[in-house]
């Protein structure tokens, strides 16, 4: 199954990034991984080549992973200028939308599930899994991504392989 992971942190090679591909290779998928700082002005208008090929390369995963750094409770304005690039109801339609944040602190835990989760079921991505939310400090030595794994982790792949047409 192949999966992408969408990066709305502003900086490249986040923490955001490596934690993208730390829940990827968990989960045995063999992931792309878009940096949506990098698709650079070209976001904020519609048309842009560079940002309809991005778009085309996350429409083409089975797997999609939202990650951003927690922003004032929420997902970064740079993921979201990139996922309005996304038609409503048929953008993501047919995919597994994993959400994904990191912050500083448990009080935005619920971040993933109440600000990044809707948006990716309003582009039609189907969200199976409770969305995870890491802290930035501790996420390579904790066992939150081993905890949601147990939780989550075969009925994300078995989702993903039961919509997957390939």
């Amino acid at each position: 199954m192949k999966a992408v992971a969408v990066v709305g942190n502003p900086k490249a090679a986040s923490r955001t990034r490596d934690a993208a591909e730390r829940l990827a290779e968990a989960l045995g998928l063999d992931c792309e991984v878009l940096e949506v700082g990098s698709l650079g002005a070209g976001l904020l208008g519609w048309g842009d080549p560079g940002v309809a090929a991005a778009v085309e390369r996350v429409r083409a995963a089975d797997v999609v992973i939202a990650a951003s750094p927690t922003f004032k409770g929420t997902y970064s304005g740079l993921l979201k200028v990139f996922l309005d690039q996304f038609p409503t109801a048929t953008g993501l339609a047919g995919q597994v939308g994993l959400p994904l944040m990191l912050g500083a602190g448990p009080a935005h835990a619920l971040a993933p599930e109440l600000t990044l989760k809707p948006v990716l079921v309003e582009l039609g991505a189907v969200c199976p899994a409770q969305g995870l939310y890491q802290l930035d400090s501790t996420y390579t030595t904790d066992d939150s991504l081993a905890r949601w794994l147990e939780r989550w982790g075969r009925t994300v792949l078995d989702l993903a392989r039961a919509r997957s047409p390939r």
